[in-house]
């Protein structure tokens, strides 16, 4: 039996350590017990990037940000998606997560790092987004586990209603609010539509093929008549 091989571990500002480890050719990143991200199920990060592309449709001069590198599987979508005038930002607070991507993971970044469209800021989102008054065509947020995190408290301030409020402020008109999570969660809909977008909750299988558990993609477009 092949054993899990444990590669790095990253401390996370405010919260517990990530720990990466490597298994059979898949990685796998955990706190504590909990597997947060996993190469062999991608399908939902990937379907966040990719379907609010779509949502954006051909509107030039896109300017997304995404909230978490995670395993660059969001990035990566987008990337294949967006035209060659998209700027993209990712802001992602561990360093060692970049580190990771540029080092034993390198394979699955398939080069997006590189990418001219994109730019790594070291940083946590909520600031960039509470900076980025009407700067932002989408903002896709898959920080933690969703709503109900995991990682740091702190990320927890992204969806409660003034959090909502910096992202709505921070969309250019018609700008999509995109949050991915691993499971349902019937109050912050609730939430999400209090604090002025119409919402379409999606439900999208975590591996590429279909199967596997399924996770939460909510797409917030704010409420034009307001």
């Amino acid at each position: 039996m092949i054993q899990r091989e444990l590669l790095d571990i990253a401390e996370v500002p405010g919260g517990s350590p990530l720990h990466l480890f490597r298994h059979d050719g898949d990685f796998m990143i955990t706190l504590d017990r909990n597997e947060l991200m996993s190469s062999r199920m991608s399908g939902s990060e990937q379907a966040l990037g990719r379907m609010t592309c779509e949502r954006l449709g051909s509107r030039a001069a896109v300017r997304i940000l995404i909230g978490g590198y995670g395993m660059g599987y969001t990035l990566r979508a987008v990337l294949d998606v967006a035209a060659a005038d998209a700027t993209v930002v990712v802001a992602e607070l561990v360093p060692q997560i970049v580190a990771w991507a540029k080092g034993p993971m390198q394979a699955l970044s398939q080069g997006c790092l590189d990418d001219p469209r994109v730019t790594v800021q070291i940083a946590d989102v909520a600031e960039l987004i509470r900076a980025g008054t009407g700067r932002y065509d989408a903002i896709c947020l898959d920080v933690d586990n969703g709503p109900d995190g995991l990682t740091r408290q702190e990320n927890d301030n992204l969806y409660t209603s003034r959090g909502l409020a910096s992202a709505r402020a921070a969309l250019r008109p018609g700008g999509i609010l995109a949050i991915w999570s691993a499971r349902p969660d019937p109050a912050f809909t609730r939430l999400l539509k209090k604090a002025g977008f119409t919402v379409d909750e999606v439900q999208v299988k975590a591996r590429t093929n279909g199967k596997g558990p399924t996770h939460t993609i909510w797409f917030a477009v704010p409420d034009t008549h307001e």
